[in-house]
């Protein structure tokens, strides 16, 4: 009789424990929708950089052109979290524990992404899967280059002699080696020194070439505006036509930028071409 109540009371444990699940996934599911489709007007500034980070990655841009994990600008941050200062010390303690990395764009001089850690490596690993699909040689480099040099250096760059260093824990470094690493994306040499390289993201091309172009758009189209300047809710709803990114992303990077800036007014937020 005892061993029949019992297992009358496990079967309802684990019912209950089903039906938890069940609930923390769907509140799961709509935390994340309701983050994709915040609109700025309720989502421009937050308090600290890490829910700003979590949103603006649950926010970037679905693009089906491009396999690209999702990443936040730097400038992006700036226009989401008042304290700039805030912003910098939170971005180093979490680039430090190894959290996020931060990349060096070509953009513009002081353009820098950010992608968490995690979102990296599934770049990587893409990355390697069609190096397999191809038959490359010499793919070995890449668990070289996760176990050792991503898990060692969390700077944006890397001279030539400390990369060939940490490579080698693994085996002999070769020139192709080297070359393979660069022709996935993954590194780029530096134009003023060649021995230095920047730590990139592959398949970032094509977007960083939208990101120039969907930024020169968005002035011109607020530049024509006779007061240089337009509401933000409608302005927001606007299609790039020469960016793979969104108007959202494009916004929240020349506010950062100091490009534009938002003013509250009675009947919503403004956002103007800032004065030269």
């Amino acid at each position: 009789m005892d061993s029949v109540a019992e297992s009358s009371k496990n079967r309802k444990r684990l019912r209950e424990e089903e039906e938890q699940q069940k609930k923390e996934e769907i509140k799961a599911e709509e935390t994340s929708s309701t983050d994709q489709t915040l609109s700025l007007v309720d989502s421009l500034t937050f308090s600290d950089t890490m829910v700003a980070l979590r949103i603006m990655r649950a926010q970037f841009p679905h693009i089906d052109k491009v396999s690209i994990q999702p990443f936040i600008l730097h400038s992006q941050l700036y226009s989401s979290v008042k304290d700039r200062t805030q912003v910098d010390r939170e971005l180093e303690s979490l680039r430090r524990e190894k959290v996020l990395r931060v990349f060096k764009l070509n953009t513009g001089q002081d353009d820098h992404a950010i992608m968490f850690l995690d979102d990296y490596l599934t770049q990587l690993d893409r990355v390697v899967k069609r190096m397999e699909e191809k038959k490359q040689r010499n793919l070995e480099v890449f668990e070289w280059f996760k176990a050792h040099v991503i898990d060692n250096k969390q700077d944006p760059s890397i001279d030539h002699q400390e990369l060939c260093l940490l490579l080698s824990h693994d085996g002999k470094v070769k020139d192709e080696h080297i070359s393979l690493l660069i022709n996935a994306g993954l590194l780029t040499r530096q134009l003023i020194d060649p021995n230095m390289y920047w730590f990139s993201i592959p398949n970032i091309g094509s977007i960083l070439k939208g990101l120039s172009q969907g930024r020169k758009e968005l002035l011109s189209l607020l530049n024509r505006q006779r007061y240089k300047e337009m509401m933000l809710a409608p302005l927001e709803k606007k299609r790039l036509r020469l960016s793979l990114l969104d108007m959202r992303f494009h916004l929240r990077d020349l506010i950062g930028s100091g490009h534009l800036k938002t003013v509250n007014t009675p009947t919503g937020l403004l956002v103007r071409v800032s004065k030269d």
